[in-house]
């Protein structure tokens, strides 16, 4: 029956064991506290005594008034001053770090302590009448009690910073056994916190050589015990003259937070260091870094406008909502550029059931996390799997029923699918075919694949790969003319994105700020441009537009995308927006053509009509299509191939079929009757085309 109370007890008396040892230290550190402010309270105080009876008897001025002696009246005098001190915090400091501003106060504190002192001492009538005699005691006594206390404090300092170093010294970590030399540029208030911070540190493994402001300063030839070596214009001259003296630095320290140096300065600070091989550190906003935020000026992001050489669409997006609102929506490859931005702009139109697939588990985390903190009402699904995985993706359709697929996964990267075909076949035509078959089996209304411009009129693996994606998903949309209840089966092309991974934006902006030039393949390669957010509502407004108007089936949805524009002026327009001159700054290096890379893209291949599609921006490309029954056999052929790893044979076939609705007639397809025969007809095609491009 104790055994509950005992516990009580036991817990109430270790609760006052802890309060006990927690309570001690503190107690401990308030009674430090007050005696040393009891200390420098007793310092200040006899300074101040001793200054004004020296100054009262150093000074012809006879006893006055009800004091009876000097003793007294100073010891009056020296309780108001200490007194005032106290009242405006003088004891509230810390003065082991005395400095230019600490010493400010100080003198402010004691000037206005003297003047209340004295106001109240001259309320005598006795003391006022010995006024201009008590003036020069007041100015000697104010003279040599400031500099009385300053000494006080600044003894202390040093006191303060002879202990650190004597017990830096003596820690056990030793110093660095090999120095690197710097040369710091930036203004001197950063360069003085970087040298003490190098200095102060005695396992640092930097010695500071010389500072370079960003502005001459002749009058200033040091800081701290640092030479200044001149300004930022004299960089390269000074690193001539090390290198004389065999003194070259290891690095150059910038100060690169924007205030003092442009874009332009660091940019030919790195040049010149480059020529000397002398590696650049660049620090960005210190304070930022401090903070833990992102001082990135490119994080702003760049005038899209100004890259495009064209002004963004806006699209309407009615449509949009009244086929995605309140209904199931799937996007593969949700954790990619095109994806992520589909699931952020299809979360806004508020949709019954957004599901997340993806084979990145990283990727899938990043978007499930961001979807959840922006619509927390949102039932967001995270599915990770392949669509080359039958069975994960059929568990991912029965499990939420979507009503819209939109297809983004895909292999993309073309010197990658080039060296990798039967990789870039597995996830771009037979991932696509699992997919557009989960939505025929579970009965998902639409489904919208996003293709590229380079799927026209093919060179390389990753476009011919894409061109049969597309030729599959036309076959199954062409089979639904007599059935109107049956899905469809949409594409949607666009060219080149601006910012998404591995595109030549971030490669560009990577480089501009590494000081390195801008590698361009060709002088003469061109490229359609879009922004992420133009591709993603092209997406969504042109397959809403053709669920609602039920437009022709087997069409290919082209956003217009003005002119095409040559990477050699988009690397220029970049350089100047960074405040640099092409060439001058940054020079553009041609590295040549890529396996697999066109040196002009188009957007609709030679067979296909360009039509207008009733949607503004928008054009419909429709193009002869291959009968389900023969693209079928000729993807059978292909799966065995990529599971058996016959690039070669892969690269044949796919060129041959994406060629194929060019340059052969669909009324040949029918006199061959199996997989290998239709394989050899779409290989011939592909050797045929390949000798005429020769």
């Amino acid at each position: 029956m104790n055994k509950p109370d005992n516990r009580i007890q036991s817990r109430d008396a270790y609760l006052e064991a802890e309060q006990a040892r927690w309570l001690m230290p503190m107690r401990r550190r308030k009674l430090r506290r007050l005696m040393r402010d009891l200390v420098v309270i007793s310092i200040d105080f006899t300074i101040l005594f001793l200054t004004l009876y020296a100054a009262l008897n150093l000074l012809p001025v006879q006893p006055f008034g009800p004091w009876g002696s000097f003793g007294i009246f100073s010891l009056v005098f020296a309780s108001i001053a200490t007194a005032s001190f106290a009242i405006a915090g003088l004891y509230k400091r810390s003065w082991r770090f005395m400095d230019f501003t600490h010493s400010s106060f100080l003198g402010l504190v004691i000037l206005g302590g003297f003047f209340l002192a004295w106001i109240i001492v001259f309320s005598f009538r006795e003391t006022r009448a010995e006024a201009l005699s008590l003036l020069p005691v007041g100015l000697t006594q104010w003279a040599f009690a400031t500099l009385g206390m300053l000494s006080v404090r600044m003894i202390r300092r040093v006191e303060r910073q002879y202990t650190e170093r004597r017990r830096t010294a003596h820690r056990a970590r030793p110093k660095a056994k090999v120095r690197k030399k710097a040369i710091l540029i930036g203004s001197w208030q950063w360069a003085r916190v970087s040298i003490d911070l190098a200095q102060g540190d005695q396992g640092s493994s930097v010695e500071i050589q010389g500072v370079l402001l960003p502005r001459q300063e002749d009058s200033l030839k040091r800081v701290d015990d640092i030479p200044v070596l001149g300004g930022q214009y004299e960089l390269g001259a000074v690193l001539r003259r090390l290198e004389f003296e065999d003194n070259l630095p290891d690095h150059v320290i910038v100060c690169d937070d924007g205030t003092f140096l442009s874009n332009r300065d660091v940019a030919r600070i790195i040049h010149t260091c480059r020529e000397r091989q002398v590696e650049v550190c660049r620090v960005r906003d210190p304070w930022a870094q401090l903070l833990q935020h992102s001082s990135d000026p490119t994080n702003a992001g760049l005038p899209i406008e100004e890259l495009l050489g064209r002004s963004e669409y806006k699209l309407d997006a009615k449509s949009v909502v009244r086929q995605i609102a309140g209904r199931s929506i799937l996007v593969t490859g949700a954790g990619g550029t095109i994806g992520s931005e589909l699931c952020r702009q299809i979360a806004q139109i508020k949709p019954s059931r957004l599901v997340l697939f993806d084979a990145s588990e990283f990727n899938l985390y990043n978007i499930e996390m961001s979807l959840r903190e922006l619509h927390p009402d949102l039932e967001v699904v995270a599915e990770i799997g392949s669509i080359c995985d039958p069975a994960a993706v059929n568990r991912a359709f029965e499990s939420n029923q979507p009503l819209i697929v939109f297809h983004a996964a895909a292999l993309k990267h073309v010197p990658i699918v080039e060296a990798n075909p039967s990789a870039g076949a597995m996830t771009n035509i037979i991932g696509t075919r699992i997919v557009s078959n989960a939505v025929c089996l579970y009965g998902a209304k639409a489904m919208v694949q996003v293709s590229t411009d380079k799927a026209v009129n093919p060179i390389g693996v990753m476009g011919a790969t894409k061109r049969v994606g597309e030729l599959y998903c036309q076959a199954l949309d062409m089979c639904g003319v007599d059935d109107q209840g049956a899905p469809r089966f949409m594409t949607v092309r666009f060219g080149n994105v601006l910012g998404s991974s591995g595109s030549i934006v971030p490669l560009f902006e990577r480089q501009l700020r590494e000081g390195r030039p801008l590698t361009v393949t060709h002088p003469d390669i061109e490229r359609f441009f879009m922004t992420v957010r133009e591709a993603v509502q092209l997406i969504l407004l042109s397959s809403s537009s053709a669920l609602e108007s039920r437009m022709q089936r087997g069409s290919i949805f082209v956003l217009d995308m003005g002119k095409p524009v040559r990477i050699v002026d988009l690397a220029r327009r970049m350089i100047n927006l960074y405040g640099l001159e092409p060439e001058e700054d940054v020079p553009i290096e041609f590295v040549g053509l890529r396996p697999g890379e066109k040196l002009y893209e188009e957007l609709f291949d030679i067979c296909e009509e360009q039509v207008e599609s009733g949607i503004e921006g928008i054009f419909e490309a429709r193009s002869r299509p291959i009968a389900l029954p023969f693209i079928t056999m000729a993807i059978n052929l292909i799966a065995e191939r990529a599971q058996s790893g016959d690039d070669e044979g892969i690269v044949r076939l796919v060129h041959g079929l994406a060629r194929y609705p060019a340059s052969g007639k669909e009324e040949d397809l029918l006199s061959y009757s199996s997989a290998a025969d239709l394989s050899q007809l779409f290989e011939r095609a592909y050797r045929a085309e390949a000798i005429n491009d020769r």
